[in-house]
């Protein structure tokens, strides 16, 4: 087999085209230097305004509006009230103190026992009191028998001078009776000049010695009254003297003073008490009044007479303020109320009650709700939000009474406004306030 082999034309081959013919300078078009600038201007401008929207102006702070109470200012009544926790006390309390020091000898009674006026309480021993009673008790004996004894002499010795008054008048009236009978006589010589001059001479004599016993007398019972009313009065003061030694010697049995219930009552036999220690004290059963702490806000408004109410169950029972204690101590006065009508059964002492006192009557109003807002501001402003809700600004305001539930306003609101009513820790010091609308910013 053969193989043909064709010749072969170079110059027929094809070249490679290399479309530089086809090429085309093509001429770079540029913006005018002047549109360059301005745009750059205006680039920075709006950088700029930009930059001064969302970074925080001064006075300003962003908070998250989540975080905050906001409430509507509106219309309303408003209760003058503020809400009280009390304490209930015992109306009367008598206190039982060891009038004399001793050994406690006997217990009679129990902590917590009712006990009538006068009841034994406990018996206590003090023998060198015992002692000293009774010797008190002999030497006001002998007094007393020494002053009776002066009594007695005194009583003699005015039947004596009675006796010689009496003595003296009945020789008086016989030398009147002998002058009488020998006058006569005399006159006519049967009776001796002599004889009747002697006669004469003892009538004056007796008259004047009856006005000299008569006077005597006289300055005795003046003496002897007066010295037997100081010996009664020194008789009565021994009296005294006797009956307080035997009071002290009774004191040692305590006794309940008056009638009630017996607490605080803790002492043993054998136990020393000294003298004027405390050892219990008696309550009034069944009646108890009210303390109560009260903000020293409302020092100026309370006032004695006021009444609280007190819900207790199903029932409402009214109580007035009887006393106010104006020491002011951490930031509270105390007060002190007593039940007008009938007060709450099963009533126990320490027992704690929410009552709510009564400043004034109600009234209509412009009210926003009671926060602790009052707190950082004193009721002198408020931030005011924005009707956007976006804002908040601090405005002066001028806030009257308040209690536990609503804040009057008096100045720099109107109804339908909405202020934050939260805590302004953290930003009280701000002028305005940017509210988002996620969480912390």
């Amino acid at each position: 087999m053969s193989v043909l082999r064709m010749p072969q034309d170079h110059a027929a081959e094809p070249r490679a085209v290399s479309g530089s013919g086809m090429d085309r300078v093509v001429a770079r078009k540029r913006l005018p230097r002047a549109w360059v600038i301005a745009g750059a201007v205006a680039a920075l401008v709006a950088a700029a305004l930009l930059f001064w929207w969302l970074a925080p102006r001064p006075g300003t702070q962003s908070i998250a509006a989540d975080r905050l109470t906001i409430a509507a200012v509106q219309r309303g009544t408003f209760e003058d009230y503020i809400p009280l926790r009390t304490r209930v006390t015992p109306l009367l309390t008598v206190y039982i103190d060891a009038i004399e020091g001793g050994r406690v000898e006997k217990v009679l009674v129990e902590d917590g026992a009712m006990l009538a006026k006068g009841q034994p309480i406990a018996l206590l021993s003090n023998a060198e009191l015992q002692l000293s009673t009774l010797a008190r008790q002999t030497e006001v004996e002998q007094q007393i028998n020494n002053m009776r004894s002066q009594e007695l002499s005194l009583a003699q010795t005015r039947v004596l001078n009675d006796r010689a008054v009496l003595e003296a008048q009945l020789a008086l009236e016989k030398a009147q009776r002998q002058f009488n009978r020998e006058a006569p006589l005399a006159a006519r010589g049967f009776v001796a000049g002599r004889q009747f001059e002697d006669t004469g001479d003892q009538l004056r004599y007796e008259r004047q010695r009856f006005a000299v016993v008569r006077q005597g007398r006289s300055t005795d019972d003046k003496l002897q009254r007066s010295q037997l009313a100081q010996q009664r009065a020194s008789t009565a003061s021994l009296q005294a003297g006797l009956e307080l030694a035997r009071a002290n010697l009774d004191a040692l049995n305590l006794r309940a003073p008056v009638a009630g219930q017996l607490s605080g009552f803790s002492i043993q036999v054998g136990q020393s008490m000294s003298r004027g220690e405390r050892i219990g004290q008696i309550d009034s059963p069944g009646r108890n009044k009210l303390q109560a702490g009260v903000d020293e806000f409302f020092l100026g408004r309370v006032e004695v007479g006021q009444k609280a109410r007190i819900d207790a169950g199903n029932r409402t029972h009214m109580a007035r303020v009887t006393k106010i204690f104006p020491q002011v101590q951490n930031g509270q006065f105390q007060i002190e109320l007593q039940f007008v009508s009938a007060e709450p059964e099963r009533l126990q002492r320490g027992q704690t009650v929410q009552a709510r006192l009564t400043l004034s009557d109600p009234a209509p109003a412009l009210l926003i709700p009671n926060g602790a807002f009052y707190n950082d501001t004193g009721g002198a402003w408020v931030f005011v939000v924005a009707p956007d809700g976006r804002s908040a600004m601090k405005r002066q305001v001028r806030l009257g009474r308040r209690n536990n539930d609503h804040v009057e306003v008096l100045d720099g609101l109107t109804a339908g406004e909405r202020v934050i009513t939260s805590p302004y820790t953290g930003f009280a010091d701000k002028d305005a306030l940017d509210l988002t609308q996620g969480k912390d910013v």
